[in-house]
């Protein structure tokens, strides 16, 4: 959350403080996901809750319905009107259908929601869109009608920044064939900063492809220790005396550390593995705009090229003293014009990425510090309870040892 309410103790007569003596906030909670509707247009509802003491909005607290799609709404809202800023990314769909509407990957889905929302609403230029008020105070029909708006306009949007990296990896294949010779901002701060993105994305992928192993792995063991305790619990049965018992705690034992293994893998998948695969999905959205600033880069390039030949042109004319010069001088200007304008987008999109970086690299290490900080806790943290309770059953055990010995 951004801000944190002041709350007064149930009964108090206390008044609130008026919303001049606060500082300004805009706190988002996204809540309670309902399933709704029926195979394939099956879908996930949240609740998106908004406190706010903000002038632009409709009051200081505003409750709606949201579902998956009005977030990607949000997404491709701001990266369109937005050049330069690093957009939050969304958690990803489920590739797999079976997987959709589990309990796990629901809770995952709304976590990496209010995550992304919550990013947008922190950001100090994001926080004032147009776009994040209406995603946040408007009804459903409105938002639907939004969305439909936004479909109609841009009816060749890629459907995910996958799609346009694809469009990019084609781009460069015309050039490698020879079809087509690109202008690159040669720029060697630029050219740094486009290597340690790719850098980073390559080792947190490889970050999180070894977690999902580790999670999986607990799984797999915990399930093992299941089936192991129930096993011997059943061998205990058959024995009686205090062999069967000391079977009976060892399979009880094992049915206990299973949970915890179990506990850990949601623990290492919700803190660990997650935080990962957000942060490859957040140096995909810084690539894309890298794509966008190569783009605005290039234009302006062209633009320039051609302020040069109007010139060239109009220059010519006037030596010739041909009729078509007042036509030639408004074209020139026109065109100078949109150069002027082009280099202004470009030079903001630079000072943009310049200011997100750094506001990037802060917050990696803030979140990435915090997730191997729990990941430590949660491996130590079990590997206590795995110890002691082992431990708790060598005195009994070798207590029967000793019995038997002594026969």
């Amino acid at each position: 959350m951004i801000a944190t309410q002041q709350r007064t103790q149930s009964g108090s007569t206390q008044s609130p403080r008026s919303p001049s003596a606060q500082a300004p906030f805009l706190s988002v909670s996204v809540t309670e996901p309902v399933k709704l509707g029926n195979g394939v247009q099956a879908y996930v509802s949240y609740r998106v809750i908004t406190k706010t003491n903000l002038p632009d909005y409709q009051g200081p607290e505003k409750i709606v319905i949201r579902r998956y799609s009005d977030f990607v709404w949000l997404r491709d809202r701001l990266f369109e009107k937005y050049k330069g800023i690093f957009i939050p990314p969304l958690p990803e769909k489920s590739a797999v259908e079976k997987f959709r509407f589990t309990a796990e990957f629901i809770e995952m889905r709304r976590q990496g929601l209010d995550l992304f929302v919550n990013r947008v609403a922190a950001h100090h230029e994001l926080q004032q869109s147009e776009d994040l008020k209406i995603f946040l105070q408007a009804d459903e029909d409105t938002m639907e009608r939004a969305r439909s708006q936004e479909a109609s306009i841009f009816k060749r949007r890629p459907s995910d920044l996958m799609q346009m990296f694809k469009d990019v990896q084609a781009k460069v294949s015309d050039v490698v064939l020879g079809k087509e010779k690109p202008v690159e901002e040669s720029n060697p701060e630029y050219e740094k900063l486009k290597h340690y993105i790719f850098e980073l994305e390559n080792h947190l992928a490889e970050a999180q492809k070894h977690a999902y192993r580790l999670v999986k792995r607990h799984k797999e063991l915990g399930q093992s220790l299941s089936d192991f305790g129930k096993a011997v619990k059943l061998l205990g049965a058959n024995e009686g005396n205090a062999l069967g018992k000391a079977f009976s705690e060892v399979g009880g034992k094992s049915e206990m550390i299973s949970f915890k293994l179990q506990e850990e893998a949601h623990n290492l998948l919700m803190n660990f593995e997650e935080p990962s695969k957000d942060y490859v999905r957040a140096v995909q959205s810084i690539k894309a705009t890298i794509v966008e600033r190569g783009n605005a880069f290039r234009h302006q390039c062209e633009l320039a090229e051609s302020v040069k030949l109007k010139e060239i042109n109009l220059d010519k004319l006037m030596l010739m003293r041909s009729d078509r010069v007042g036509e030639a001088e408004i074209e020139y200007q026109e065109l100078k014009a949109e150069s002027e304008e082009a280099t202004k987008r470009f030079e903001k999109i630079v000072h943009s990425m310049n200011e997100e970086i750094v506001r990037f690299q802060d917050q990696k290490t803030l979140d990435m510090g915090l997730a191997f900080h729990e990941f430590a806790k949660g491996q130590a943290r079990l590997a206590n309870s795995v110890a002691s309770a082992w431990r708790s059953l060598i005195p009994k055990l070798d207590s029967m040892s000793n019995t038997r010995n002594s026969h």
